[in-house]
């Protein structure tokens, strides 16, 4: 099933590469628009779509439907739930670490040999 949908894939990216290259762009005139008389189909309405455009949409409609169909394919199967690889292993538990022993302060005046000043 999953080459099916695969080589449907190709075959669709295929086609839309085709059909898109193959249309006659809507801005194509554009360089006579300036100097004659047909500037109002420049930003008109298209008007009806022809067979290349109806094709490309079918095939553009493929394409993201064998996409979903992909992902799901190779997605791993899961039997349970998100949070099932959450669980915590017998013998764990919810406590916290042991913070470490704080250590004996050292005298007032006694720096431990170690100078307290900031260098410049």
């Amino acid at each position: 099933m999953h080459t099916l949908v695969l080589v449907l894939h190709v075959v669709a990216a295929i086609g839309i590469v085709v059909l898109v290259l193959l249309q006659h762009g809507k801005g194509a005139d554009m360089g006579a628009a300036f100097g004659s008389g047909s500037a109002g189909s420049l930003f008109g309405s298209a008007g009806a779509s022809n067979f290349l455009s109806k094709t490309t949409a079918i095939l553009a409609a493929t394409f993201f439907v064998t996409s979903l169909g992909l992902t799901y394919l190779s997605a791993p199967t899961r039997t349970g739930g998100v949070t099932e690889g959450l669980a915590i292993p017998a013998g764990k538990t919810d406590a916290a670490p042991a913070a470490p022993a704080p250590s004996a302060p050292a005298p007032a005046g006694d720096s431990g040999g170690k100078s307290t000043e900031i260098p410049k």
